[in-house]
């Protein structure tokens, strides 16, 4: 998601899939009969092998659309994260918008006017659904565009038997709160003290440092946009914390070998079901990665700035409809898709957290099992905060933020200057 989840460990695979067999990607075609309808769609994969790939989900989900939807077509093509929204950018550029886009933000392509709106697509039991705050992020100027596909929360994460022996918390590896960023930077200098590794696994490569980035703003009072929601990148409280981050934890050799710019989540992610790493942001699907590897972890809200309560950060990965003259269909697909039993399938597969209300309180509900070790990401939802996504330079602010935060936390790195010059873009491509 973008913020990510997962990243397919090959990074290079796109997989394109028709209800029925794999094909090659040039078959994405349009009609295949004379009353028959071929619906395109583009989509990313969270699977981080491919044994797990999101391509078997989608060839049920089209399977089963199909079998209730004669005349209609669903063609597939999953695509690893790092390619997806670049890939469907070329195919609008190039006049091939798909049908329907399952990627990482919408908000460029409604201000363009290419996207149906929600009302246009879904019933009206569907569009009431949608959680209110995933419903509201999926807006320009107060018409959603943007549908939510899956949601997410993050908490941090630490490895029970490194806090335990470097003497962080006792050998019952229970109760550990730790309030502020004090607290972390005090229990990573134990860990490094008791040799491991990366004491604080800092990711701030290409992969989400757009995520990791937001984390620690928040958790100092900060974020991307004010309360006006304009974009305050460079504001005072955001220089703080990655002060912090390069003065405290990087300055002090608590991050580990690998520098923050060039470390991806989901290195940091293996590493930490390695038993390499004591502590790190992670989302939901970690759970599922660490506990594959036998490593026990326990999980709280990352720290702030001085103990006081912020917002946590939620993310969202959103599902567009483009103009191509198929609303009706694309509108019956997608129905089809936000049904509770497809949406459980596919956040239960990958431990993420449900974008509808259906689907919150049923894994709210959930006394045992995966959906109840979800409830403390659940908790966190109804009020976090998500990229300002409804605009339609986030794509682009993103992508800055990608390739140049890692450099305000090198030794020798300007925050200052960097959030500057990053906020200044932002501002020029999004003027009031």
């Amino acid at each position: 998601m973008k913020g990510r989840y997962l990243s397919l460990a090959a990074s290079g695979a796109v997989l394109c899939l028709t209800a029925v067999t794999l094909t090659g990607c040039g078959a994405l075609g349009g009609l295949t009969g004379d009353n028959e309808v071929t619906l395109r769609v583009v989509a990313a994969d969270y699977g981080d092998n491919p044994q797990n790939s999101s391509a078997g989900y989608w060839k049920g989900l089209a399977d089963g659309f199909e079998k209730d939807h004669p005349g209609v077509k669903v063609e597939v093509s999953v695509y690893s994260w790092s390619e997806v929204d670049a890939e469907v950018a070329d195919m609008v550029k190039a006049g091939k918008a798909p049908d329907i886009a399952q990627i990482g933000a919408y908000a460029d392509y409604a201000a363009a006017g290419k996207l149906y709106s929600a009302s246009e697509l879904l019933s009206v039991k569907t569009e009431a659904d949608f959680l209110g705050p995933l419903a509201d992020a999926g807006k320009v100027k107060q018409v959603q565009y943007g549908l939510p596909f899956v949601s997410s929360t993050r908490l941090l994460f630490y490895n029970e038997k490194l806090l335990a022996d470097a003497g962080v918390i006792g050998k019952d590896a229970k109760g550990w709160q730790p309030k502020s960023w004090a607290d972390l930077e005090a229990a990573a200098k134990k860990l490094k003290g008791a040799g491991v590794p990366t004491p604080f696994a800092l990711p701030l490569g290409r992969e989400e440092a757009q995520a990791e980035t937001m984390m620690w703003m928040l958790s100092g009072g900060g974020g991307y946009t004010d309360n006006e929601e304009q974009y305050s990148i460079d504001s005072a409280d955001n220089v703080k914390a990655l002060e912090f981050l390069r003065d405290k934890m990087v300055g002090q050799g608590l991050t580990g070998p690998v520098e923050p710019g060039k470390l991806d989540r989901q290195a940091a992610f293996d590493a930490f079901t390695k038993g390499e790493v004591g502590m790190l942001n992670g989302h939901p699907s970690l759970m599922k990665q660490a506990e594959a590897k036998g490593v026990k972890f326990g999980m709280v809200p990352l720290p702030t700035a001085t103990g006081s309560a912020e917002p946590a950060m939620g993310v969202a990965d959103w599902v567009m409809a483009f103009k191509n003259g198929h609303r009706e269909q694309s509108g019956k697909f997608l129905d089809f898709m936000y049904q509770p039993k497809n949406v459980a399938a596919f956040t239960d597969q990958y431990d993420l957290l449900p974008p509808t209300t259906s689907g919150y309180q049923a894994k709210q509900a959930a006394t045992s099992g995966q959906a109840a070790k979800l409830k403390p990401f659940l908790t966190a939802l109804p009020g976090s905060r998500l990229y300002p996504v409804g605009k339609k330079s986030w794509a682009g602010v993103s992508e800055d933020i990608k390739q140049n935060i890692g450099k305000t936390v090198e030794q020798g790195g300007q925050p200052a200057k960097v959030l500057e010059d990053i906020a200044t873009a932002a501002r020029a491509s999004d003027p009031r």
